[in-house]
């Protein structure tokens, strides 16, 4: 439960061309990027033409030891950290993807979500394409290989165009050649670095840190980067469309400590509590966060508000990935074992929550019922971003809009709910502004708060759609 009532991050992918220790260096760069996926992980090697690949499922320190690492000799690799949005979370759908073709291999690693995969699909099939897997980075691939009789660069150029969605891959040839695609509106971020004069592409900038790399710069929408022994190319696609980037990557998805579109997350996120302490000020003893989410929030609320910071509730750090299912007298075990209250600091007091966001509100309900049960005489709430009212189809995991609490109940009705003094969202111009962006209309996806979708799908299909 507390688990499914939080936003489900979508994948994380990293690369690197050329160096002596690429699986190693991979490995740490899939460990940067672990809060993008639990589900599994992968690493693909280019080995004397060949790609050799590892993967499973669990989290990247439980997948691999360093002779699994030692297994994997080559100067080129890609990985990849997964959660579906609707691909199954099975081995078989664990990335790196490879396939074979005409004595050439190929991997690919994706995050994002193609809205016309059912439809590119059905078309392949049809011209005799078998496929291994439910998920959307084997269509790419699939329609690569068909397209690649047009040479090499313009096979994936014609490849890129046909792919409808969010997405950013990493692609590996057994050549050892790197490529990086992003896709047209530019959802997911997707940056390019730079280690000893060897060349790295990630999905966050967090991942180029722990690995002491350079950070060169975010690759265009629509950019396709191709890196080999003799440098990297940059192909820019014929006709540009409107940014528009997922902003939830700033409210949830990405780590702090990284910087998308020259914008530092940790920043932005205290600049939306900044904003919302000025849209929705209320008298309480202190601001507190339930850790990690709204933390850094939190911070910017107390700032502009001068109502003091504090952590009532402490995480554990070392819990597991499962653990003993408790028995029906302890069903709120799935939530104590992560967090614990400072009791002393919540009796009698007035408390202001700051939470990133409410998506289903099962677990925000369990915690403000366990506070009023330690004794706070209040409890307001304030989330730091706009109700979630449509769902997403660009590879997040809420699909439908029976999903989301907001689409359902009104701002008060959501209090009474949740048992709360009051509550209040962040704006949607509130959150723009707050990002301090010229035009933030123009840059931004942000569907999933006011339902414009900027690419076009079938929404009774695409729910369906393969996924990663």
């Amino acid at each position: 439960m507390i688990e499914h009532d939080r936003p489900r991050d979508e994948c994380g992918v990293f690369g690197i061309h050329g160096h002596p220790e690429a699986a190693k260096i991979t490995y740490f760069g899939l460990y940067a990027l672990q809060h993008r996926g639990q589900e599994s992980a992968g690493i693909a090697v280019a080995n004397d033409k060949r790609i050799d690949v590892h993967k499973g499922m669990g989290l990247v320190h439980e997948i691999y030891t360093m002779e699994d690492l030692e297994k994997l000799p080559g100067t080129s690799a890609i990985g990849h950290v997964r959660y579906s949005t609707t691909g199954g979370s099975v081995l078989a759908n664990a990335q790196p993807f490879t396939a074979r073709h005409k004595n050439k291999t190929y991997a690919v690693a994706h995050n994002g979500n193609l809205v016309n995969a059912h439809i590119l699909k059905e078309e392949l099939e049809e011209m005799g394409s078998i496929f291994q897997t439910t998920m959307d980075s084997e269509v790419a691939i699939h329609l690569f290989i068909r397209n690649v009789q047009r040479g090499f660069v313009d096979g994936m150029v014609e490849t890129v165009s046909r792919l409808k969605g969010a997405f950013s891959f990493v692609i590996l040839t057994g050549k050892g050649e790197l490529i990086g695609i992003k896709d047209p509106n530019g959802f997911r971020p997707l940056c390019l670095g730079r280690l000893n004069g060897h060349y790295l592409l990630a999905s966050e900038t967090c991942a180029l840190d722990l690995v002491q790399a350079e950070f060169v710069r975010e690759l265009e929408p629509g950019e396709i980067v191709i890196i080999d022994d003799s440098g990297i190319r940059s192909i820019m696609p014929e006709t540009r469309v409107t940014p528009s980037m997922c902003i939830f990557e700033y409210i949830y998805f990405a780590r702090p400590d990284s910087t998308i579109a020259g914008r530092n997350v940790y920043q932005m996120r205290k600049a939306h509590g900044k904003r919302l302490a000025r849209e929705a000020p209320v008298e309480a003893d202190f601001v507190m966060p339930f850790p990690d989410s709204g933390n850094y929030a939190a911070l910017g609320y107390s700032e502009e508000s001068g109502i003091p910071f504090e952590m009532a509730m402490i995480r554990n750090h070392y819990v597991g990935r499962s653990f003993i299912q408790p028995t029906q007298s302890m069903r709120d075990f799935a939530v104590r074992i992560k967090l614990n209250p400072v009791k002393e600091q919540i009796k009698g007091k007035d408390i202001i929550i700051i939470e990133d966001s409410i998506i289903r509100g099962t677990t925000a309900r369990t915690r403000v019922k366990a506070l009023r049960e330690l004794g706070a005489k209040k409890v307001h709430m304030r989330i730091s971003c706009p109700p979630h009212r449509f769902p997403c189809y660009y590879g997040i995991d809420f699909s439908t809009k029976g999903e989301l609490i907001a689409a359902t109940k009104t701002i008060d009705e959501l209090r009474d709910y949740l048992g709360l003094d009051s509550l209040h969202y962040l704006s949607i111009e509130g959150m723009l502004a707050a990002g301090g962006v010229e035009n933030p209309e123009r840059h931004f996806c942000k569907a999933c708060f006011d339902g414009k979708y900027p690419v076009p799908f079938d929404p009774s299909i695409s729910k369906n759609c393969l996924g990663d």
